[in-house]
């Protein structure tokens, strides 16, 4: 970048214009004020005079050579004249010797100014998008500057838990995606392309496929409501959440019933808030599948909602397994199943259905609990900001069910 079209630059000759009429200014008016005063004239009458001696006899006789005479009031108008002339010559070489002497001033302080701007920007040139590790941290005083570190500092922390995520999620994706491909892989190549295999094993190795393909759909339908969240694209409205509730039950009550399991209602009326709807729809219906999938024959799984102060709640609870405690604070993680899973031979899941369930949660303001003991089983509770919440007091910490 040129030196001349440099922030640089522009400021110190913005200084040293603005230093140069101040100064101008000041010496002028100096000058006019003297000059008012002073009233200065060239000197225009002289007289020639010469000292003379009178004698004793009265005579008086010219003593040495002839001397220029004038008024007193003239030669002080003639020594003003002068005075003027010299103190506008110096005023002269004064300004000109300000005018360079505040160029240089100018760059050195422009450049002490605009330091930390030379320090962000070598840091951005240094920033990857692979490597957002490196931050600012500018010091000095909290000045405008250091709050544009600060702020540049903010954005990158967010940045790089935001790629972080990203990296994670591409990663278990491919983990996840990369065993239904092999199942179905193998399964071609030793039954289904193989015109010998047996018709029993080829329905084996169909089936086998199927569940494959379904699980591998079933991943990227999760992942696509993952990516949809994430983007901020849907439109919030007002939610009823009792509503999506019994929606929810409704979706599962067939399946249920084919298991040997009874669906009880807890709902109460006029649970209204600001959100996407098919959002909370999905969240109430990954906590029932869940409930439904791991609660035991001849149980019952309880879907509820209701208000708590300026909080609002969506609970599912159910008599499965349990969940161990040291597994509690990762049942939200994405891609994490228990070690456990009762019917994960039933019904293989992708695991990322109670971690979109904690992002539409989250992405509504709220939070997302989970309570559970090995062998007395579980209760998810969403807590939801009520469209008439005005506190900022926090959710409960108990299971309303």
């Amino acid at each position: 970048m040129s030196v001349v079209r440099s922030i640089r630059f522009r400021l110190t000759v913005l200084y040293s214009t603005l230093l140069f009429a101040l100064a101008a200014t000041g010496l002028a008016v100096t000058y006019v004020a003297v000059e008012r005063a002073t009233d200065p004239k060239p000197l225009t009458e002289s007289y020639q005079a010469y000292l003379v001696k009178q004698k004793a006899d009265g005579r008086v006789v010219p003593v040495g050579e002839a001397m220029e005479v004038a008024a007193v009031s003239a030669i002080e108008d003639e020594v003003n004249l002068r005075l003027l002339g010299t103190v506008r010559t110096y005023s002269f070489v004064a300004l000109g010797v300000l005018f360079l002497a505040s160029l240089g001033i100018g760059w050195i302080l422009a450049g002490r100014a605009l330091r930390p701007v030379g320090r962000i920007a070598r840091t951005a040139r240094e920033i990857q998008a692979t490597d957002l590790s490196r931050r600012i941290r500018l010091d000095g005083p909290q000045d405008e500057l250091r709050d544009l570190a600060d702020t540049i500092d903010s954005m990158l922390d967010r940045l790089d838990d935001a790629f972080r995520a990203q990296r994670q999620l591409i990663d278990d994706a491919s983990h996840e995606l990369r065993s239904p491909l092999a199942i179905i892989r193998t399964n071609l190549d030793a039954s289904l392309t193989v015109a010998s295999a047996p018709a029993d094993e080829r329905e084996r190795a169909v089936a086998v496929v199927d569940r494959a393909t379904t699980r591998m759909s079933r991943l990227v339908e999760d992942l696509l409501a993952t990516a949809r969240r994430d983007a901020g694209a849907l439109a919030d409205t007002d939610v009823d959440l009792a509503a999506a509730a019994l929606e929810a039950g409704e979706e599962f009550a067939a399946v249920a019933a084919e298991r040997g399991l009874a669906i009880r209602y807890a709902v109460t009326d006029d649970l209204h808030l600001i959100g996407d709807p098919d959002a909370l729809r999905r969240a109430a219906v990954n906590l029932l599948s869940n409930a439904v999938r791991l609660a035991p024959a001849g149980s019952t799984v309880t879907i509820g909602a209701g208000r708590d102060g300026g909080w609002l709640w969506l609970a599912v609870a159910d008599e499965g397994p349990g969940i161990a405690p040291g597994d509690l604070p990762r049942v939200f993680d994405r891609f994490w199943r228990t070690a456990d899973a009762a019917g994960a031979s039933r019904d293989r899941r992708t695991g990322l259905g109670l971690a979109i369930v904690r992002q539409i949660v989250e992405s509504h303001g709220g939070h997302a609990v989970a309570f559970s003991a090995l062998g007395a089983g579980s209760t998810f509770v969403l807590w939801l900001p009520s469209a008439e919440r005005t506190d900022d007091a926090p959710p409960p910490t108990t299971a309303p069910l």
